[in-house]
């Protein structure tokens, strides 16, 4: 409420409902899990949470990790001495999930807008194109909504989502430029391909 007492501070009419509907709001527990297991991944699978804890996370993790009991953070990965002196460190916490990101067989960032996620993207690219399944959420939050209200089966809502993302998997691709409207192209960072080997068009 403080932003209230100053004339000066900009305020920003924000419909969540209109954000979400435009894939720009992060997945929520309960959708990563009906996204997973559309494309198939073993509930065994060893999933690694790169991001701090959530509001209310004990109720809103519940179903992912009834889904897929092998979620480890950092906190599971190393011993108490081994993260200790990064503790009180936010950017050197944060450094710890990048790295295991970057390392990891796959990665999916269930929010593709925040900075780390796209450059974990880029760096995985330059690295060889190490999998990254790259989530068309405008798509999937209207996928998820019609699987909801029942208008798709679970074969259909699956077979849609293996559809729409088998080909944005991180694969070798030339950065959208949109000219007179930098804020719409791709982020260099995500996709650095001048930097990187060329490949065939």
């Amino acid at each position: 409420m403080i932003r209230y007492s100053y004339t000066g501070w900009k305020h920003k009419n924000i419909d969540a409902r209109s954000r979400r509907a435009h894939g720009a709001c992060p997945l929520t527990p309960e959708e990563t899990v009906l996204v997973l297991q559309a494309l198939g991944v073993d509930r065994n699978t060893t999933i690694y949470i790169a991001a701090g804890k959530i509001y209310n996370e004990e109720n809103r993790m519940a179903n992912l990790a009834m889904a897929y009991p092998n979620l480890v953070r950092k906190e599971q990965v190393l011993n108490a001495s081994e993260l200790r002196p990064f503790l009180h460190h936010n950017d050197e916490m944060a450094a710890l999930d990048y790295i295991v990101a970057v390392e990891s067989d796959i990665f999916m960032p269930t929010f593709g807008l925040g900075n780390m996620a796209k450059a974990v993207e880029g760096h995985r690219r330059y690295l060889g194109y190490k999998p990254t399944i790259l989530l068309n959420k405008k798509l999937l939050v209207s996928l998820i909504d019609d699987y909801k209200k029942g208008t798709l089966s679970r074969d259909e809502f699956a077979l849609l989502v293996k559809k729409t993302h088998e080909h944005l998997t991180g694969k070798p691709a030339r950065r959208r430029v949109v000219p007179d409207h930098p804020a719409f192209e791709d982020y260099f960072y995500s996709n650095p391909y001048e930097c990187l080997p060329p490949f065939l068009h």
